[in-house]
């Protein structure tokens, strides 16, 4: 099997894949029909009201990170998921039934999302952990990407089918779809192979263990640099239910088959970011920059498109830059991160990345409301480029990143710095070498 899809190789993983995969194109058909309604039926296209319901379903993960973090590290990986996925599936289901029978209200939609979000705190940090169960260590940052590339692969066919059917039978019955299509995990999960998993250290149930996570992260500074990037971009530039709605109806004056049609450009981008991540047998923090960089470029590009055909176009960029920085992120972290605080890391990972939507996305909203959707993916453009920014203020700042023109020698352009700062972190397993990092640096390319 090629080296972009070496974890398929692995049975369990393959049977996880498959049925993650199914789940996702549910969730992606729920979060547009969601946002549909509340855009369009429950409100008079009030983007900030879709910027509120983005926070209360995300929020719980800020809220929540210091248990569920530890929540993941200290049970059951396996029947943990097994019991959010069967969670989840009964609130999609209650939220199809009051949308079908014609009942449903804007504070309703509210108490689901608030519901789904602290399930949904507790599901990530246990989902994104549960990888390195599955698959040897070599193969962790493949099955990353490829589940990057799973979950973005299911943006191409969620958004659109959920568009066409939101016309054909409404947007109740796609909620009740989703509700069925999170059946497919907890299936999987009853597939898997047990006595093939990798037994991962468990977190002791000695005192202090909430805090160890954030000590272990505060000694780490190429992760504090990460995760700075991740709230940044994750807060600012992450809106893009906020971006394609209300561009595609306020702008262009759309309908929902073609507001789903944008999530779906955008996911052709992403994945092709994640399946080139999963090429890369490892992480780098300069893939992080350079993805953040591009992000914020390609949003401004986004911002000045004249027409609907070519904003379209233009989120293929997008997303082909969101997911190389996020994959890339989220594969540098876990990889780097010691087994036993796995999870805890993950979760301040994700609180990071989705509890910053609360702050973020009502603010968007806002802009998109009293300026108009392109300054909104302005705000976005900005997050990119600082975020960018930030890490090479960071690397230029404490690990001595330089450049240098040299005429007439090979390579002209000489890059160097001290490493990513994992050597801080003596005796690690995660430990960098200097001449690792410099020999990689000045490489001819």
């Amino acid at each position: 099997m090629s080296a972009m899809f070496r974890s398929l190789s692995v049975p369990n993983y393959r049977i996880w894949f498959a049925g993650a995969l199914v789940s996702n194109i549910g969730t992606w058909m729920q979060r547009t029909a969601q946002d549909w309604i509340v855009l369009t039926d429950l409100t008079d296209h009030n983007a900030t009201a879709v910027g509120v319901v983005m926070a209360l379903q995300f929020g719980p993960q800020l809220l929540l990170m210091p248990w569920t973090g530890l929540i993941a590290d200290r049970y059951n990986r396996r029947r943990l998921l097994m019991v959010t996925q069967g969670l989840m599936g009964l609130l999609g289901l209650g939220l199809g039934l009051i949308t079908v029978t014609g009942v449903a209200q804007l504070w309703q939609v509210y108490l689901f999302a608030l519901g789904l979000g602290i399930v949904a705190a507790i599901d990530a940090p246990a989902r994104q952990t549960f990888v390195s169960e599955l698959v040897s260590d070599d193969k962790l940052s493949n099955a990353v990407a490829l589940n990057s590339a799973s979950f973005n692969g299911a943006r191409l066919i969620g958004p659109a089918a959920a568009g066409v059917l939101t016309v054909a039978i409404g947007a109740g019955w796609v909620f009740i779809i989703n509700a069925v299509t999170f059946g497919a995990t907890v299936l999987a999960m009853a597939m898997l192979r047990t006595k093939e998993l990798r037994t991962q250290p468990r977190a002791s149930r000695k005192r202090g263990q909430l805090m160890a996570g954030l000590r272990y992260v505060s000694h780490r500074p190429d992760i504090v640099a990460v995760l700075v990037t991740v709230f940044l971009v994750g807060t600012f530039g992450f809106n893009f239910a906020i971006f394609t709605a209300t561009m595609a109806t306020v702008e262009f004056g759309m309908g929902a088959s073609e507001f789903g049609f944008l999530s779906s450009i955008m996911a052709v981008g992403s994945v092709a970011g994640a399946l080139l991540s999963a090429r890369r047998s490892r992480p780098r923090l300069r893939l992080v920059v350079a993805g953040s960089a591009v992000f914020g470029l390609s949003c401004a590009l986004a911002a000045v498109m004249p027409n609907y055909a070519t904003f379209a176009v233009s989120l293929a960029l997008v997303g082909f830059a969101s997911l190389t920085l996020m994959t890339t992120a989220n594969a540098y972290v876990q990889t780097t991160t010691r087994p036993a605080m796995r999870g805890r890391v993950m979760a301040l990972y994700m609180a990071i990345f989705a509890g910053g939507t609360p702050l973020g996305a009502p603010l968007v909203g806002w802009v998109a409301d009293r300026y108009g959707p392109r300054w909104a993916l302005g705000v976005a453009a900005l997050s990119g480029i600082l975020a960018a920014g930030s890490v090479l203020f960071w690397m230029i700042r404490y690990r001595s990143l330089r450049l240098r023109y040299r005429p007439g020698r090979t390579p002209r352009l000489l890059l160097r710095h001290d490493g990513d700062g994992r050597d801080l972190v003596a005796g690690t397993p995660e430990t960098a070498t200097r001449e690792i990092a410099i020999v990689e640096a000045t490489a001819g390319r």
